[in-house]
């Protein structure tokens, strides 16, 4: 657990997906992503044995540790407690789990996330005192083709009337980041599937931060 990081809402989260990028390629952009300035690691592998899931989270774990960034935990509360992780993220079917999550977590620095698609489900993520959500996705994305882009302007305003913290999620890239100065975001393919992580990285955060031109 990071308690010397004081952001617990990241600026740019990268969220892995073994299915499309892995072995020694993945953990090599993983560790040129941290260089570039990602902040959080979201481990999002529903399809993983949680013998599989634990031994990528502890490899992550060292991974996050040595550049000083978050790990996060998608759903798996006992790997999270297993490797020390900085928070958990769930769905947003598990929205209502959020209360059960802290108390299991029983650490107030680690952080409960949630995904979001809509009015309705920030708000319950708000009322039930989730750290912060991700908002998704906001344009086209390979990882969830058959899902409707909420467009950048239903993006904007149900960012803007949230009441809780909202991170960009979906069909993010360095030419869409443009789009969301100023706004945290998080990734998967803009990164890991890049000839430079690095450099994908340190644009995304550039426009997150609002530098980019």
């Amino acid at each position: 657990m990071l308690a010397s990081v004081p952001n617990r809402v990241p600026q740019l989260t990268l969220i892995t997906d073994t299915t499309r990028f892995s072995g020694e390629s993945f953990f090599s952009a993983v560790q040129q992503a941290l260089l570039g300035g990602v902040d959080a690691v979201l481990v999002r592998e529903k399809q993983l044995t949680s013998a599989k899931l634990l031994a990528l989270a502890s490899r992550l774990r060292q991974m996050t540790h040595d550049a000083r960034a978050r790990l996060i935990i998608h759903s798996q509360v006992d790997v999270a407690c297993a490797v020390d992780a900085d928070g958990i993220h769930l769905a947003s079917a598990e929205i209502q789990s959020i209360p059960a999550v802290r108390q299991w977590l029983a650490d107030t620095n680690k952080t409960v996330s949630v995904s979001c698609h809509n009015s309705g489900e920030l708000i319950q993520a708000s009322e039930l005192d989730a750290d912060y959500a991700m908002l998704s996705p906001v344009f086209a994305t390979a990882s969830h083709p058959g899902a409707v882009p909420l467009g950048l302007e239903a993006f904007r305003a149900l960012a803007s009337a949230a009441t809780l913290p909202v991170i960009a999620l979906g069909g993010i890239g360095t030419d869409s980041c443009k789009l969301l100065q100023g706004m945290k975001l998080a990734v998967i393919g803009a990164v890991l599937g890049a000839e430079d992580p690095c450099w994908v990285a340190q644009q995304l955060l550039a426009a997150s931060r609002g530098e980019a031109g």
